[in-house]
């Protein structure tokens, strides 16, 4: 299982940055405006909105494992012109080929990539355009440093034994020879150091970054969790966001 639930009115008011994210992989999607397109981790519809924007003559396939981030995407997006779709991406499988495909802020809460990219390109025809972003290599390292030694205490210690953690951030090297593996040819695949100071701190940190943590613990640690996190990063919170992007094409 790669899906978990989210709540998904809270990620709609924070999530300004995956917003801004967003907004730059929707941008590099060259499109004549007619094209079918697949957005994979669509969450609330807010960056499937910037898509259905460069597509007055197209429609979106928006996908998202989250009940409640496809619950909202609905009621967001235009049915006529958007399909939104509560699936699990590694066994995505869709009646036909679509033109494009894009990704924003998902693909590091799933494991294993090679089955991803290969879903992906199962669902584009040929010379499709794959555009995407997400956690790379070196994300997040001081919240994950600070969770780290939290987790290590004795109040949470057994509350984590054995659990590898939520996300899966790689590099571009392995990403590049994970996409042509599974049937596209990279144009481009790069890190972006895109640090954040989120304007509702605890918030963005409880809804964004420590929900698959909260969720292991009893709800009489959660609050103090979420204290330790918030003093380690007292007084500077920004957060040393590094973002994965990659222009590729389906073969």
């Amino acid at each position: 299982m790669t899906t978990r639930d989210w709540n998904a009115a809270s990620y709609d008011v924070v999530s300004r940055p995956q917003q801004e994210w967003g907004a730059a992989v929707v941008a590099r999607l060259d499109l004549r405006g007619d094209e079918r397109v697949l957005d994979a981790g669509c969450g609330t519809g807010l960056v499937t909105a910037m898509l259905l924007d460069r597509l007055p003559r197209g429609r979106v396939v928006a996908v998202d494992g989250s009940p409640s981030m496809v619950g909202l995407a609905r009621g967001r997006l235009d049915p006529e012109r958007v399909e939104v779709i509560c699936s699990d991406l590694l066994e995505l499988s869709l009646d036909e080929e679509l033109d494009a495909a894009i990704s924003t802020a998902t693909f590091h809460w799933i494991a294993d990539h090679d089955r991803l990219f290969a879903r992906i390109r199962a669902v584009l025809r040929p010379g499709g355009a794959f555009v995407a972003q997400c956690g790379g290599r070196g994300n997040i390292d001081r919240v994950r440093r600070l969770a780290a030694r939290v987790t290590a205490q004795p109040d949470y210690v057994a509350h984590f034994d054995g659990w590898p953690g939520p996300w899966h951030y790689t590099g571009p090297e392995e990403t590049s020879r994970r996409l042509q593996n599974a049937g596209f040819d990279v144009d481009r695949c790069w890190l972006e150091p895109a640090p954040v100071t989120p304007p509702r701190p605890r918030e963005f940190l409880e809804t964004v970054i420590c929900a698959p943590y909260l969720e292991r613990l009893p709800r009489e640690l959660r609050d103090p969790f979420l204290d330790e996190i918030e003093a380690g990063l007292r007084p500077d919170p920004v957060l040393d966001y590094v973002r994965l992007n990659w222009d590729a094409r389906a073969r």
